[in-house]
């Protein structure tokens, strides 16, 4: 049977942080917290858990999920952020594979509650993450603040039946201000690779967000939040190409 280590990033997660905890007990024979200064009662709470809690200046999220890696003294590693848990299909899964590890890395569905209401369709679900990896078979890559583990190109990896539970936000205004945070990041980013926003893309690709999240993959069959997020996604890919556009003329 492989040890599996869990590695968690926090900043200010105590209204999270425990149900993602108590979630993976069974699967995780450690869990690494790498917190980035919380101000509540995140450390408390992750301590009071059994986890491991390491401070550490955040850097970005690529950054931060590199060192939490770096930190693990089990091979096989598990990837979870402060507001997703395991569901008991996919916990259960992962048990079989602890006992048998057959592949190199695991992907999961995650599915998402959003303000209390679960998001089952559009560009939110099935939302395929891989999060069970060997960490020799593969590095951490992405473009902030969207990270991802990327397997070598040799390795093998197999999707698990079951769900990350994803908690994201709990109002709307919530989802408004993440957005406009992210999109700051990335547009940055953006610039640093030598991405431009042409006039086309600032027009065109925010409608094309909306009608490829809520016509093609169906959100609309999640309701009003299914419109609520398609609206914002599409804002979003907006603000993202001005934000561009703005650094590249400053």
């Amino acid at each position: 049977m492989v040890q599996i280590s869990v590695v968690i990033i926090t900043k200010n997660e105590e209204q999270n942080i425990g149900r993602c905890l108590e979630s993976i007990r069974e699967v995780a024979d450690e869990v690494i917290v790498i917190d980035s200064f919380s101000t509540d009662k995140t450390e408390e709470i992750c301590k009071s858990k059994g986890a491991i809690f390491i401070q550490n200046p955040f850097e970005g999220h690529i950054e931060q999920k590199k060192f939490a890696t770096s930190q693990t003294r089990f091979y096989h590693v598990l990837s979870l952020d402060a507001d997703e848990a395991l569901d008991e299909v996919l916990k259960s899964e992962i048990l079989k594979v602890k006992a048998n590890w057959l592949y190199d890395g695991y992907t999961f569905n995650r599915m998402t509650n959003y303000c209390g209401s679960w998001i089952r369709h559009g560009d939110w679900y099935p939302d395929v993450q891989l999060r069970l990896w060997d960490k020799r078979k593969g590095k951490w890559g992405g473009t902030n603040p969207h990270d991802r583990f990327e397997m070598d190109e040799s390795a093998r990896v197999k999707h698990l039946k079951g769900n990350i539970l994803h908690y994201s936000y709990y109002n709307i205004e919530g989802h408004i201000k993440q957005m406009n945070f992210f999109t700051s990041i990335l547009s940055k980013e953006y610039v640093k690779k030598g991405k431009k926003a042409s006039w086309f893309k600032i027009l065109v690709s925010p409608l094309f967000t909306f009608l490829r999240g809520y016509i093609f993959r169906l959100g609309f069959l999640d309701g009003y939040h299914g419109l609520v997020i398609n609206l914002i996604s599409a804002h979003a890919t907006f603000i993202k190409y001005i934000k561009v556009k703005e650094l590249e003329n400053n």
